[in-house]
């Protein structure tokens, strides 16, 4: 049963029974109907919605069964609505919610390309810390040769 069927039920819970009833002493002269609403079930009230007419020469008992049932699902209307409504605002925030995904997304692919860059930096000036270092050895070993030669050679 889907949620829509099992809403339907739920509203209509009894009025049913409360038509067919309404029905079966339509079949008697009875000289008023009055409809008691059950506590926790009570009839909607106020004007007919508008997209709905009483046709001429419908009996008493035919008007207040049509009313009831279209008041009935009106109401059932308005809260299908406000689902709706509820739904969109819901929308609203997963599409603010995934708007600052991608704006995190963007500072963290941001931070990766400075830490990148900050690593290819020290790279690079280890390499060349390297460098300078081989050359003053080579400089030195170069220079002790010479040192040592002309200290032989004198």
């Amino acid at each position: 049963m889907s949620f829509s069927d099992e809403l339907l039920a739920s509203k209509f819970d009894g009025i049913e029974r409360d038509i067919g009833d309404i029905i079966q002493t339509n079949n008697r002269a009875l000289p008023s109907i009055h409809i008691v609403p059950k506590d926790d079930h009570p009839l909607p009230k106020g004007p007919l919605p508008d997209y709905v007419e009483h046709k001429e020469g419908v009996n008493q008992v035919g008007r207040l069964s049509a009313e009831v049932v279209v008041r009935e699902y009106d109401a059932a209307v308005k809260e299908i609505e406000s689902l709706g409504a509820e739904l969109i605002e819901a929308a609203k925030k997963c599409e603010a919610t995934v708007a600052g995904v991608h704006a995190m997304v963007s500072e963290i692919n941001a931070l990766a390309a400075s830490y990148r860059e900050e690593g290819k930096r020290y790279f690079l000036q280890i390499e060349e810390c390297s460098l300078t270092t081989s050359e003053v050895r080579t400089v030195c070993e170069a220079l002790k040769k010479k040192i040592s030669k002309s200290v032989i050679d004198a």
